[in-house]
C-alpha cells in the first residue's frame, strides 16, 4: 500500500470516525504531505514502516533552520504523531518513530483582551449606529462574540433553531460537532428578537442562519472579521483584532468577576481545563496591580 493510501486512510478516519471539521483535515494533510514530500527528497523513503525518529528530527531540524516558528514545529510533530498512532493500531507499523522525541518549548503568550471601560465603550458606539445593514451587522457580532465567547465559525453557522428565546439560551455546535449551551442575557434576547424582526421586514428569502448579509445571503467569515476588525481598531489601541480577541475578552472579564473556571470551559466549549487556564493569568496579572496600588507594602 503506498504512503499516499495511508495518509487517505488516515484523513477518512478523522472525518468520518474522529468528526473533524474540514479545516482541520486539510490542516493535517498539508502537515503529512510535507513530510512526505521531505522524506522522497532527501532520503528516497516511501513506505511508513521504514522511517525513524532520525527522519523527523531531521525534518524538525529543517523547519527551524527554515525559520519556522517552534508553535508550527510543535503543531506539524503533533499531526506525525496522531497519524503513526494510527498506523500502528491498524498494525502498518511495528513501532511509532515519534514516541522518544521531544516537542520544542513554546513561549506561552497571554490572551490578548479588550479592556471593560473600552468594550463597555464600544457597545454603547454600536447601540446608536444602526442605520444600515452593515451598521446591524456590526453590532450583533461584536455584541455576540463578546456576550458568548462563539468561535467564528460557531456564530456564522449558528441557525435560527439553536436560538431558543424562551429559554434564553443558544445551543452552539462547536468542534467535533459538539454542542454546548450559552445562556443569554434579557438585552441579548431583546436585540436578537429585533434583528430577527427587521430581516423579514427586508428579505423574502432567507437562509436558516441567524445573521445574513445586506443581500439576505448567509454570513461569511472575512465579512465577520473585517467588520470586528473595523470596530476594535476604532475602540482599542490592540495590535491584534479579531473576533477571537472578543472571545477572549469574554472569557478575561468573567474571570476577572469571579466566574467558576470550570464553568468558563463549558461555555468556551474547551475540551480541556488546561486550555482555559491560559486566562487565569490575566486575571493573577489584575490581583498583582491591585495589590501593589492597595497594599501599604505592595
Amino acid at each position: 500500500m503506498a504512503e499516499n493510501q495511508h495518509i487517505q486512510d488516515f484523513l477518512n478516519y478523522l472525518r468520518f470516525e474522529k468528526r473533524y471539521s474540514q479545516h482541520t483535515v486539510i490542516s493535517y494533510e498539508t502537515d503529512l504531505q510535507q513530510f512526505t514530500d521531505f522524506l522522497q527528497r532527501v532520503y528516497g523513503l516511501l513506505e511508513p514502516a521504514g522511517v525513524q525518529s532520525m527522519h523527523i528530527r531531521s525534518w524538525m531540524a529543517e523547519m527551524k533552520g527554515d525559520e519556522q516558528s517552534s508553535r508550527t514545529i510543535v503543531r506539524k510533530l503533533s499531526s506525525l504523531r496522531s497519524f503513526y498512532k494510527f498506523l500502528l493500531k491498524k498494525e502498518h507499523i511495528q513501532t511509532v518513530p515519534t514516541a522518544e522525541i521531544s516537542a520544542p518549548k513554546i513561549r506561552k503568550r497571554l490572551p490578548v483582551f479588550v479592556k471593560e471601560p473600552e468594550m463597555n465603550e464600544l457597545l454603547e458606539t454600536l447601540s446608536n449606529h444602526t442605520e444600515d445593514w452593515k451598521s446591524w451587522n456590526a453590532r450583533l457580532l461584536v455584541t455576540l462574540f463578546y456576550a458568548t465567547g462563539m468561535r467564528l465559525s460557531e456564530l456564522i453557522q449558528l441557525k435560527e433553531k439553536q436560538v431558543d428565546l424562551s429559554r434564553m439560551i443558544l445551543k452552539v455546535l462547536g468542534k467535533g460537532n459538539k454542542e454546548r449551551v450559552i445562556p443569554i442575557h434579557p438585552e441579548i434576547k431583546e436585540l436578537l428578537q429585533t434583528y430577527a424582526a427587521e430581516k423579514r421586514k427586508r428579505f423574502e428569502v432567507l437562509p436558516d442562519t441567524v445573521l445574513v448579509t445586506e443581500s439576505g445571503k448567509k454570513l461569511y467569515p472575512k465579512y465577520a472579521y473585517l467588520q470586528v476588525k473595523k470596530y476594535l481598531g476604532e475602540a482599542s489601541t490592540l495590535e491584534k483584532k479579531s473576533p477571537h480577541v472578543l472571545r477572549h475578552s469574554f472569557a478575561t472579564h468573567l474571570l476577572n468577576h469571579g466566574a467558576d473556571l470550570n464553568a468558563v470551559k463549558e461555555l468556551l466549549g474547551h475540551s480541556s481545563l488546561a486550555a482555559t487556564q491560559v486566562y487565569t493569568h490575566n486575571t493573577i496579572e489584575k490581583l498583582k496591580e491591585a495589590h501593589k496600588k492597595a497594599h501599604p507594602r505592595g
